[in-house]
Parts: structure tokens; C-alpha cells; sequence
């Protein structure tokens, strides 16, 4: 019986000599994936905080000062300038020198005092529609908390409701701990993407792709023994980008890391049957590094990385289904954050199995062609 792994050991050894001889190639899968995570970490922080705010108190009263103070003790507003007019609110939006105008008529403190409605205008720059909606919320939050106040704290009474949440899995509500578990995942698959396409494509181009065909290799033990070296190089990658989340952002890890590691494994074996199926049809490194790109930036938006997927049409919904980005996204923040175990999300490793097996043995029908 012929050995299915035929010529497995010696693809593993040339493939080994060839990675570690390319300096090139090894820095460019562990920086730019070190550098991701990192500025990712920093720069995708969705905690609007200190909104630039333009204030016109009309009022002028201790009252309309404590609803400013108020706003202002909340982190989501910082005072940058007085307005005499609506006028001059208005042009503190339009030129960028805040994003809130907020009016306290004259009366405010007497309508207060006589259990009438206190109007205040707020004007809010619409333009970034993500510190808008916090802007709003928060002077809404603050407004209706000091309606209540007015109305009962006169009598000496306790508000009559006290809202008490309590936040699960990320109390302090930090971005970081969102986003960077689910940047692993691309981080991971943009080196996995490169190292595989670019191994087979510069072996198209050197010529030496011809004499492997040619050679006594079993398909098993060409594809086997290309992808072990990356599969390796791969978890010594994860690894590194873990301790990265955990000690220098502080996010530590809820769930096994037995749990975090079989999902990794079948990630990165998904992401090298991937790369390996790409580079049949990729001709040159330029060819190559358009089939990465094609390949990533859907992961980016519909893989719920940044936008949650449940209010997305269903035919982006349903893409997103077919990525394997989207299941290790969704492991990563229940093992990281939640501590879910493995049974917890078996169809979310069965997918990535299932679509692991599917492109390895696209790829094995390819090259078997090839080396028949």
C-alpha cells in the first residue's frame, strides 16, 4: 500500500530552511500583525468622551449652572466657548470648534421652581452620526434625571424609580476589550492569507513548482507539508498576540485556554486551505496580494468586527455566514470575555471544521491534477 503522506517529511524540512532564510517574509507576517493589534487597540475606542460643547445660559441662575455642571460631570462634554446668540452657536458647529450648542433661555430656574416644564435647546452636529447619538443620549439621560430631581427632591422623597444595572462580562464598558479579541482574528488571517499565497507563488516563479509536480510527492504530502510550518508559525503568532491583549491592554482571559487553542488551530488550518486555494489561480505576488486583499476586506465589515451583524441586510448577514472570520470573532470575544467553553459554541467549531476540510480538499483536487 502506498504511503498517502508520501514525501511529507521532506516538503516539511525544505519548507522550514525556506521560511527561516526569508527574513522578509517572517517580518512582514509578525509585525504588520503586531502593529494591528497594537494601534487597533489604541485607535478604536468607541467611548466618545470630552464632546466640545458651545454653551448661550440665558438663565444665568445657580440652576441653569448645575445643569451645565451636570453635563459636564458626566466625561461626555467639555465647555469650549460662550455664545451671546444662536447665531454664534451655529458657527461654532459649522467651523469645528464643537459639535453641541446648548441654549438655557431666560426663565429656566422660575419654570423650575414653578413645577412647569423647563425647555432647553441642544444643537448637535449631525455630520458624525456616532457622537451625535452619544451627545444625545447623554443630555437626554441628564435632562430627564434632573425632571425627576425638580420634580420630587423638593419634598424631601427618594426618586420613585432607581434604575441599578449591572454590566456583565465588560463592566468598565472599555472599547478595547470589545474590539481587541476580534482584531486577533484578522490579524491572524491577513499573515495566514500572505505566507501560504506567497509560498506557493514564489515557488511558481522561481520554477521549482514545475519540479515538484514532477516529483514521486503524494498530494497529501505536498499540501501536509507546506501548511505544518505555517500552522506552527501561526500558533507561536496567536500566542504572542494573546500575552499583547493580555499585558499590555490588560484584558484577561475568561474561559480555558484549551478552548482558545482548538479554536485557533482550526482557524489557522481554514486560513492556510484558503491561502493555499487562492494561490492556484494567483500567478505573481502582485496577483497574490489582490486575492489577500479581496479576501480580507470583506471580513472587515460583515464579519461583525466592527458593525454588529444582526441589524445588517440579509444578504450581507448571510456572506458573513460563509466567512470563517465571523465564527473565530464571535470564539474569541466568548472565550476572552464571557468564558465559554467549547460546548458552548460546538457549532461555531463545527463550521470552521467543516469549511477547514471543504477548501483543503478543493485545494487537494487541484494539485492532484497537477501531480498525477
Amino acid at each position: 500500500m502506498r504511503n498517502p503522506f508520501r514525501g511529507f517529511n521532506a516538503i516539511l524540512y525544505k519548507e522550514f530552511i525556506v521560511i527561516l532564510r526569508d527574513r522578509a517574509s517572517l517580518f512582514f507576517m509578525f509585525v504588520p500583525a503586531v502593529f494591528q493589534i497594537i494601534a487597533y487597540g489604541y485607535a478604536l475606542d468607541m467611548d466618545v468622551k470630552h464632546i466640545p460643547m458651545v454653551v448661550m445660559n440665558e438663565d444665568g441662575t445657580r440652576e441653569s449652572v448645575a445643569l451645565v455642571d451636570r453635563l459636564v460631570n458626566t466625561q461626555s462634554f467639555r465647555v469650549v466657548g460662550r455664545a451671546a446668540s444662536v447665531e454664534e452657536m451655529t458657527d461654532a458647529i459649522r467651523r469645528g470648534q464643537a459639535y453641541v450648542g446648548l441654549q438655557i433661555p431666560p426663565g429656566y430656574r422660575r419654570d423650575l421652581m414653578a413645577g412647569r416644564t423647563a425647555h432647553v435647546q441642544a444643537l448637535i452636529d449631525g455630520s458624525n452620526s456616532t457622537i451625535a447619538l452619544k451627545a444625545l443620549n447623554t443630555a437626554m439621560g441628564t435632562t430627564f434625571r434632573e425632571s425627576l430631581v425638580s420634580l420630587v427632591g423638593s419634598s424631601g422623597r427618594a426618586l420613585p424609580i432607581e434604575l441599578r444595572p449591572q454590566i456583565l462580562y465588560n463592566p468598565s464598558m472599555l472599547s478595547p476589550n470589545f474590539y481587541i479579541p476580534a482584531i486577533i482574528a484578522i490579524a491572524l488571517q491577513i499573515a495566514m492569507l500572505f505566507a501560504t499565497t506567497l509560498s506557493i507563488v514564489r515557488e511558481r516563479e522561481s520554477g521549482t513548482i514545475e519540479n515538484l509536480t514532477v516529483s514521486p510527492l503524494s498530494p497529501w504530502g505536498l499540501l501536509f507539508g507546506k501548511l505544518t510550518p505555517y500552522m506552527v508559525i501561526g500558533l507561536f503568532m496567536a500566542s504572542a498576540l494573546f500575552l499583547i491583549m493580555r499585558y499590555m491592554f490588560n484584558i484577561p482571559i475568561h474561559g480555558s485556554i484549551t478552548a482558545l487553542y482548538v479554536s485557533s488551530v482550526l482557524y489557522i488550518f481554514t486560513m492556510l486551505s484558503l491561502g493555499l486555494l487562492a494561490s492556484t489561480w494567483a500567478r505573481n505576488h502582485m496577483q497574490a496580494m489582490q486575492f489577500t486583499l479581496a479576501l480580507v476586506l470583506p471580513s472587515l465589515f460583515f464579519s461583525g468586527l466592527i458593525f454588529p451583524r444582526e441589524p445588517m441586510p440579509r444578504i450581507f448577514y448571510a456572506l458573513g455566514n460563509l466567512l470563517p472570520s465571523t465564527y473565530f470573532v464571535e470564539l474569541m470575544r466568548a472565550i476572552i470575555l464571557r468564558g465559554a467553553g467549547l460546548a458552548d459554541f460546538a457549532g461555531h467549531l463545527a463550521a470552521l471544521a467543516i469549511m477547514g476540510v471543504a477548501l483543503f480538499a478543493l485545494c487537494l483536487r487541484r494539485f492532484k491534477g497537477r501531480i498525477a
